[in-house]
């Protein structure tokens, strides 16, 4: 330095001596400075006071040399110690040539910075905080300073900033939170504990409140809360802990809406994620699950991203017990937030939004050939990958229900296959609320999830499977899919046209299609859906056979206690009646024989069926008998249910006509198993009424001639030798005797509604089908054989 250079008011010894290497000296001349200065403000003579202080900032504390510096920066404190209250006039200039010492590669010129800066802000006190932001900035580089003994200064200041802070009324907050904002991401250790412990220390302030500006760094508190060091993690509990206390006292004031993406994005963690993520998604859980409890249908518009995030975790183990009860909490208390009054459309919804996803993208066709979207072998969906959801715009209002994207994010995880158990249950009750609370806007996506549903009856879980028939029994039943929509899909496609036989009639052709259907008094509350769905039900059976034989029965039982047994019954008869697949139709046809005969779910089934007592009864044998030709035995056992002895002996005696097999005489023999099954209690007693039940008779005999001698055979020989004596069994009440003799005969009268001649023709037909395609099977097969010999 200069030493001929006028430093005047400074004397050549003080400016001697502050560029001095040794510290003593230095101290000296600081306390003649602020000798100096302490004449200066007696003297009121704030000129001299500015002229000494711009002396030691530029020609000392920005020097080159590094004595100098150092000279300059006790020479600095000395100025502000003799300032004493007077300080704060000043502040400015004191600061700014400290603060740019922090930044110096010495780290013991970094140490007298802080020393300095430290005797200047004691002093000033609350005169410090207008320029609270500069030793804010300045502190958190010092925070992460790799000098223990800077860092040791450096904690000194930052307890006395926080104390002043503390003690005063008059934070700028506002110009703070920007600030704080911007550091807050910081990915340095000490700079992150050094900025949480300020959100802790502001957030504990009753004149302060930063609850207001907590949107702008909730999401810098999450990356905290990820930093390896626990006793960051822990504070950053805390801190969070105190903040969703005060959200609970003062839930009106929050900003929930502003958060809520915040929470979504937060709440979704990778599976490979390392422990400290796995505390983030908890905490993030544990505030969704508030939010939605404390401001209710507010987050509403944010219902398809919160369910992205939560419905995952509700598949993991015990090891995240906690996350999944969070979740499970937060996905409950959403579900209840959906009501009906959500189902009414509101101008906005009807004149479209920029935020409603575009068509394909999980937005339903509402026009074309619904039927391909029907086909159960279509296996994509369009429902793209959503992380969270942005509200279309901020005229929206804020608590309409974002269902489009519901629907795509209960889609998408329904439709893929890695989505675990109870997830996938998850998101079938919420289709099954959504479908009761919000019916007629649900049906616009019915034929983009149709076909998903579908798929999800081959689902592993029984009770996946179950919930899925809830949705699927819902769409068919539903009024609201009784729509022009809806009817619009029932085009002329032939394997989409039911017939539905109006009555017992021969000659007489039934009438056809849907609205034919819809007159049935068999299918009195059924839209048009549920024929589709048991269109495509019987074609998925048809695809996968697995299905049918593992899980048929109890899809079909399931079937029948939410959609009546009957129409149940009635639509799958008259189906199969067209069904191309011969082989496919006998199989399905004894599935659907077994469950009738042995399912407790049928119980009422079998009455109407028993006495056909009735037209509709009468109406509903006729449908089923057609389609049961398929089967044989399965046919017998329809009239043996039916009590059409009569005719189930004329159908045993066609039996040689028949090709007898072994899976045929396998059928038989479960037939003679049935007959000795509570549900054929009452044909057993009929064998007591020897002369009004000849034909039942017959008809056992005539299957004891088809079996072999095998265990069956003993089974019903043994039977049929407990058959009395008709003489014997006849009573000495005459009278009696006639009465019922009038009961069979009144009995009968009923089933000549029927006309059994012309049911056994359209036997014969399906039998000739049946046996005309054996013969191309085997033929084939002859001729495959003699290639492979040639």
């Amino acid at each position: 330095m200069n030493t001929e250079k006028d430093f005047s008011p400074l004397t050549p010894n003080i400016v001697r001596a502050l560029n001095d290497k040794l510290y003593e000296k230095r101290k000296v001349a600081a306390l003649e400075i602020e000798k100096l200065v302490r004449e200066f403000v007696a003297q009121n003579n704030s000129t001299q006071i500015r002229h000494v202080i711009q002396i030691l900032a530029s020609e000392f504390a920005l020097s080159q040399h590094p004595h100098s510096r150092k000279g300059g920066l006790i020479g600095l404190a000395a100025c502000s110690i003799a300032l004493g209250k007077d300080s704060g006039l000043y502040l400015k200039e004191l600061i700014e040539p400290v603060l740019t010492c922090f930044n110096d590669s010495d780290s013991r010129l970094r140490y007298y910075a802080c020393e300095a800066l430290y005797n200047i802000v004691k002093v000033a006190r609350g005169a410090v905080l207008p320029h609270f932001n500069l030793l804010f900035d300045g502190l958190s580089k010092l925070a992460a300073d790799p000098d223990p003994n800077v860092k040791s200064g450096s904690e000194l200041l930052d307890r006395l900033l926080k104390d002043i802070v503390t003690e005063s009324n008059t934070f700028d907050l506002v110009a703070f939170v920007p600030l704080l904002r911007e550091r807050i991401y910081s990915n340095n250790q000490y700079a992150r504990q050094f900025i949480i412990s300020w959100i802790h220390v502001l957030e504990s302030v009753p004149d302060i409140n930063l609850l207001d500006y907590l949107p702008e760094i909730l999401d810098g508190l999450f990356q905290i809360l990820g930093d390896n060091s626990k006793e960051i993690r822990r504070t950053c509990e805390v801190v969070l802990g105190e903040f969703l206390k005060e959200i609970k006292k003062s839930s009106s004031s929050v900003k929930f809406a502003e958060m809520a993406n915040i929470l979504v994005i937060h709440c979704q963690v990778p599976d490979e994620a390392k422990l400290t993520n796995d505390l983030i998604q908890l905490t993030a859980m544990t505030w969704m699950r508030e939010f939605i409890q404390l401001a209710g249908r507010v987050v509403l518009p944010y219902s398809s991203g919160i369910l992205t995030a939560v419905l995952p975790c509700l598949s993991y183990d015990d090891r995240k017990k906690n996350t999944k009860e969070a979740a499970s909490a937060c996905n409950h208390s959403l579900m209840k937030l959906v009501t009906s009054e959500d189902d009414e459309d509101n101008e906005e919804e009807i004149s479209g939004s920029t935020g409603s996803p575009s068509t394909g993208e999980g937005q339903p066709k509402m026009e074309g050939d619904s039927n391909d979207m029907l086909n159960a072998s279509q296996e994509s969906v369009g429902f793209s990958n959503i992380s969270f959801f942005t509200p279309a715009s901020a005229d929206r209002p804020q608590v309409t229900l974002d269902l489009d994207g519901i629907v795509q994010v209960l889609g998408r995880h329904l439709h893929d296959s890695s989505t675990g158990m109870m997830t996938r249950i998850a998101v079938l009750k919420w289709l099954y609320h959504l479908y009761i609370k919000t019916p007629r806007k649900m049906f616009r996506h019915t034929d983009s999830l149709f076909p998903i549903l579908l798929k999800t009856l081959s689902d592993e879980s029984d009770e996946v499977i179950l919930k899925d028939l809830e949705v699927l029994a819902e769409i068919a039943s539903s009024p609201a899919g009784q729509t022009d929509q809806a009817s619009s899909c029932d085009c002329t496609d032939n394997k989409l046209v039911l017939k539905v036989p109006e009555g017992p009639k021969t000659g007489q052709q039934p009438a056809t299609g849907i609205k034919a259907a819809d007159s049935s008094p068999s299918t009195p509350s059924m839209n048009s859906y549920f024929y589709k769905f048991m269109i495509n039900l019987l074609k998925r059976f048809s695809l996968e056979r697995k299905l049918l034989e593992n899980r048929g029965a109890f899809i079909i039982r399931q079937l029948c206690l939410l959609l009546h047994a009957e129409n149940i019954f009635h639509s799958m008869a008259d189906i199969l009646l067209k069904e191309e697949d011969l082989k496919f139709a006998s199989t399905m046809v004894q599935t659907l024989n077994t469950i009738l005969l042995t399912s407790a779910e049928l119980f009422q089934l079998r009455n109407q069926l028993k006495d056909l007592h009735t037209q509709e009864s009468c109406v509903l044998f006729c449908c089923l008998y057609r389609s049961w030709c398929h089967n044989p035995v399965a046919t017998v056992s329809l009239c043996f249910l039916t009590q059409n002895y009569k005719h189930a002996y004329d159908l045993i005696q066609k039996f040689g006509n028949l090709e007898v097999t072994v899976d045929f005489l396998m059928e038989v023999d479960k037939l003679v198993q049935l007959i000795e099954s509570p549900i054929f209690t009452y044909l057993r007693l009929q064998l007591l009424d020897v002369e009004n039940n000849p034909y039942l008779i017959k008809a056992l005999y005539g299957l004891l001639m088809l079996l072999p001698q095998s265990q069956a055979f003993q089974l019903l020989s043994h039977r049929l030798k407990c058959v009395p004596n008709p003489e014997l069994m006849r009573t000495v009440d005459e009278s009696k005797y006639m009465d019922s003799k009038q009961q069979a005969t009144s009995k009968r009268a009923s089933h000549s509604q029927v006309d059994y001649s012309e049911l056994l023709q359209h036997f014969d037909r399906v039998q000739s089908k049946h046996l005309e395609v054996r013969h191309q099977r085997s033929g084939r097969a002859s001729d495959h054989h003699d290639r492979k010999l040639f």
